[in-house]
């Protein structure tokens, strides 16, 4: 047994880290519970025990890691999004606070959607896709959030799907509502499910090849999952109009935007026949989410 205390663990990951994290003694506990297995109670209670050789060893390969750069979210292997602990490696984007807030205006479509057709006699559970699901974390927040819902998840990388898929067993019996598709877009999907859908959600790729991204970001995330081209705007080049052909007639597609396109989205949509458009913003007043209403 070392003579080292894992007070000490903390308060070394926490100097080490100045340079390269926000928040370095959030992040030393996260390491340390992860090399220890502890939860955050626990450490609190046992900040004097000394640590054993085996946790020295898992946590000094893990602050290594960090200290080079690498994001703490995949040194961890997990990180959590609304309701979810998401099993995350470098094959998915890290999900953002963001796009939680895009998934609760998405929820809010799909149940402004279903109301719709109930007022109107039509009680078939609601439908919902994800396209790009990456991770999986709008598409599985969808199941297990509408326990009645059926969800597509979709991604053009099998390495991403993959992902989802252990995600995917981590949810339970919510499981057997969701089905996972390869394939570019709405390609993905079968031709009999056109008309179907009462909700099309997407966090695609949308940062400009010209746009400065944190080096933490651009080193080591996904490029395809970031950047669709040189505007930006590629991928709601596809979405926006493909995305009619999948609607019900009340349906809704919400994509989450970059700070600066919600006019050119918008624009889109109206050249497209959207019969309403909204945006919404982040929890920092940034425009990150736009729907629009077939």
């Amino acid at each position: 047994m070392s003579t080292i205390s894992l007070r000490s663990l903390v308060a070394e990951a926490t100097d080490r880290l100045r340079d390269v994290a926000d928040a370095p003694e959030a992040e030393s506990r996260w390491l340390v519970e992860r090399a220890t297995g502890l939860d955050a109670t626990e450490l609190r209670f046992a900040l004097d025990r000394p640590v054993t050789e085996r946790e020295i060893a898992h946590f000094d390969r893990m602050l290594a890691r960090r200290v080079e750069g690498e994001p703490l979210q995949y040194i961890l292997g997990s990180w959590a999004f609304r309701r979810l602990d998401l099993y995350l490696d470098r094959r998915v984007l890290i999900p953002r606070p963001e796009t939680e807030i895009v998934t609760e205006v998405a929820l809010a479509e799909l149940d402004r959607a279903v109301a719709v057709r109930a007022a109107r006699g039509d009680a078939e559970p609601s439908r919902a896709v994800d396209l790009g699901t990456g991770s999986g974390a709008i598409a599985l927040s969808i199941a297990i959030e509408r326990t009645t819902a059926r969800v597509w998840a979709t991604d053009a990388s099998a390495a991403a799907l993959d992902i989802a898929r252990a995600n995917l067993v981590g949810i339970g019996r919510h499981a057997s509502r969701v089905q996972l598709a390869h394939g570019d877009w709405f390609d993905a999907l079968d031709a009999e499910l056109a008309g179907t859908f009462d909700l099309v959600v997407s966090n695609p790729p949308y940062v400009a090849e010209a746009d400065e991204l944190p080096d933490s970001v651009r080193a080591w995330e996904p490029v395809e999952a970031l950047t669709p081209g040189p505007t930006g705007l590629e991928a709601y080049e596809v979405l926006v109009p493909g995305a009619l052909t999948w609607l019900r007639p009340a349906g809704s597609l919400v994509v989450e935007i970059g700070e600066t396109q919600a006019a050119a989205v918008r624009a889109m949509a109206e050249r497209h026949g959207y019969a309403h458009t909204s945006v919404h913003q982040d929890l920092v007043g940034r425009d990150r989410a736009v729907v629009m209403r077939r």
